[in-house]
C-alpha cells in the first residue's frame, strides 16, 4: 500500500506540474490573438493582409481649371507664378497629378509636333523595338509641305528604335508616317490616339494627323498635353527616347548624327539647359506656333508644364516660359493648394454583386490612368470596321505589323490611389502616406492566429498524466 500510494502520488504530482507549465502559455498566445495590435487599433482594426485605403483627400472643383485667366490657390504670404505670353499653360506635380496652377487650361489650340507625346503613347506599346522594316516609297506619301523630316529613305531597312528616335529627337513627320503603317494606318492610328486620350480624362484633343501638322479640326489643350507629358513618363522606352539629347541615325550604309530640337534639354541655341530635365516634346507650325511640354526632377519632385503658343519673345519664349514655371513649381508652387488633378475620373462605384474581394489591392482598384487602360483603350478603337478607308501608307500594312512584331509592355507601377471622386471631375490625389503601399501582415505577427501546438501539447501532457494514473492504480490494486 505504500508503494500504491507514492506512485499515485508521483503521478498526480507529474500531471499537475505539466498543467501548471502549459496552461499559462495556452492563456497568454489566445489573449495575444484576441488583443488588436495598436497598429490595427489605429487603422480602424483592419483585417490582416489587407491593405488600408486611402485617407480621403481635400476635394478639388474640377470647374476651377474650365475657368477662363490664370488659377492657382495661393496661401498667404506665397508668391504668384510668373507672368507668361503664351495662350495656355499648365504646372503639375507628375507624382500626385496636382495641378498647381494653370491659364486657361482647357482652350483648344493646334498642338503641333506636342501630339506626337500622344501618338508615342499609343503605338509605342504595339510595335518591337528590335523589329526592322523595310521602307517603301508609298510609306512615305501624304508628307505635308514644310515638314520636320529626319531623313528615311525607302528601300533602307531600320529598326523600330531608329524611327522612334527620328521621331522624339528631329520630330520627324517621315518616321511617323511609317511608324504609323507598321500600326495599321494613318486613320486608324489617329482613331487610336483619340481613344487613348479619352482613357487618360484628356477631352479637348481632336486628332486628324498623328504627327501634329495642322489639319482643319485638330487641337489640344494645354491640360491634355501635361496628361500625355506625365503618362508618357511612366512608360520606360518614352522616358528613355524623350531624354536622349544626341543620337545617330541610319542612311542606308552608314549614319549621321541627330540632335534633339528641345532645347531645354540640349542647353543649345541661347537657351540654357534646364537642372534637372527629363525632356519630352517640343513644336511647332505656323498655325500652332510654338508648344512645349516638359518634365524636370529636383529634390526628390518631378515636375511636368505645358506651354502653348508664346505671343512674345521668338522662338525661345517657349523654353524661357517653361523655365520659369518649373522654377516656381520647385520654389513657391510647393506650397500651394492643387487647382485641379491630371489623373483621369475615377470608376463608377460597382454595385455590391460587383464589388471586388476584401483583399483585393485599394490602390490597383482606384488608379484608372495605368497603361493597361490605355493600351485597352487602344485595342478598342483598332477593333473597328476593318474596311474602312485610310489615308497615307495603308497599302502594305499587314506585311509591316507582321515584321514589327509585338513589344511586351513593360509593367508600370499603379498611379497614386486617389479618393473615391465625384462624378465628372478629376480625382482628388491621396495625402502622402495615407496607407499607400502598407506592407500586409505577415504570418507570425501580432494579430494571426494562435499555433496549434500548444493545445496539442496540453491535451497530449493531460494523456500521458492520466496514463501515469491508471497505470499506478493497476499496480496497486495487482500488489
Amino acid at each position: 500500500m505504500i508503494v500504491s500510494s507514492s506512485a499515485r502520488i508521483a503521478a498526480g504530482a507529474s500531471a499537475l506540474l505539466l498543467l501548471c507549465l502549459l496552461l499559462p502559455l495556452l492563456v497568454l498566445s489566445s489573449a495575444a490573438s484576441a488583443a488588436p495590435s495598436a497598429d490595427r487599433v489605429a487603422e480602424g482594426d483592419a483585417r490582416p493582409g489587407e491593405p488600408m485605403p486611402p485617407r480621403p483627400a481635400a476635394r478639388v472643383d474640377p470647374s476651377y481649371l474650365h475657368r477662363p485667366g490664370t488659377q492657382v490657390r495661393l496661401p498667404p504670404g506665397v508668391a504668384e507664378p510668373p507672368e507668361l505670353s503664351a495662350l495656355s499653360w499648365l504646372v503639375a506635380d507628375a507624382a500626385t497629378g496636382d495641378v498647381l496652377a494653370a491659364h486657361d487650361a482647357h482652350r483648344r489650340l493646334p498642338p503641333a509636333s506636342t501630339l506626337k507625346a500622344l501618338f508615342a503613347l499609343t503605338v509605342l506599346p504595339r510595335l518591337a523595338q528590335d523589329a526592322r522594316h523595310t521602307v517603301r516609297e508609298e510609306e512615305l506619301t501624304g508628307l505635308g509641305p514644310g515638314s520636320s523630316l529626319v531623313g528615311v529613305k525607302e528601300d533602307v531597312t531600320y529598326e523600330v528604335a531608329d524611327l522612334w528616335r527620328g521621331v522624339f529627337l528631329h520630330s520627324g513627320n517621315d518616321a511617323v508616317r511609317v511608324l504609323a503603317g507598321m500600326n495599321g494606318g494613318w486613320q486608324r492610328t489617329a482613331r487610336e490616339m483619340e481613344a487613348v486620350a479619352r482613357s487618360l480624362g484628356a477631352r479637348d484633343t481632336k486628332v486628324v494627323s498623328p504627327d501634329g501638322y495642322d489639319a482643319p479640326g485638330q487641337v489640344s489643350s494645354a491640360y491634355d498635353l501635361a496628361v500625355f507629358g506625365r503618362e508618357g513618363l511612366r512608360d520606360p522606352d518614352f522616358a528613355r527616347y524623350c531624354a536622349l539629347p544626341y543620337a545617330t541615325f541610319p542612311a542606308g550604309g552608314w549614319e549621321y548624327g541627330i540632335r534633339s530640337t528641345n532645347r531645354l534639354l540640349t542647353g543649345e541655341d541661347g537657351v540654357r539647359r534646364y537642372p534637372g530635365i527629363l525632356g519630352v516634346k517640343n513644336g511647332y507650325t505656323s498655325k500652332a506656333g510654338h508648344t512645349l511640354i516638359a518634365a524636370a526632377r529636383r529634390g526628390g519632385r518631378t515636375l511636368v508644364v505645358s506651354v502653348m503658343n508664346p505671343q512674345s519673345g521668338g522662338f525661345r519664349a517657349v523654353y524661357e516660359e517653361a523655365r520659369d514655371l518649373l522654377d516656381w513649381g520647385f520654389g513657391p508652387g510647393a506650397k500651394v493648394r492643387p487647382v485641379g488633378s491630371l489623373l483621369p475620373p475615377g470608376p463608377r462605384a460597382l454595385p455590391r454583386s460587383a464589388a471586388p474581394s476584401p483583399g483585393a489591392s485599394v490602390g490597383a482598384s482606384a488608379s484608372a490612368g495605368g497603361a493597361g487602360r490605355a493600351s485597352n483603350a487602344a485595342s478598342a478603337a483598332s477593333a473597328g470596321p476593318s474596311t474602312a478607308p485610310s489615308a497615307g501608307p495603308s497599302a502594305g500594312a499587314t506585311q509591316g505589323a507582321a515584321t514589327a512584331g509585338t513589344r511586351p509592355t513593360a509593367p508600370r507601377p499603379a498611379p497614386e490611389p486617389t479618393a473615391a471622386p465625384g462624378a465628372g471631375g478629376p480625382a482628388p490625389a491621396a495625402q502622402p502616406g495615407a496607407g499607400q503601399g502598407r506592407p500586409p501582415v505577415q504570418a507570425g505577427a501580432a494579430g494571426t492566429p494562435p499555433s496549434p501546438v500548444l493545445p496539442v501539447l496540453l491535451v497530449g501532457s493531460a494523456c500521458v498524466a492520466a496514463g501515469a494514473l491508471w497505470l499506478s492504480r493497476r499496480r496497486a490494486g495487482a500488489g
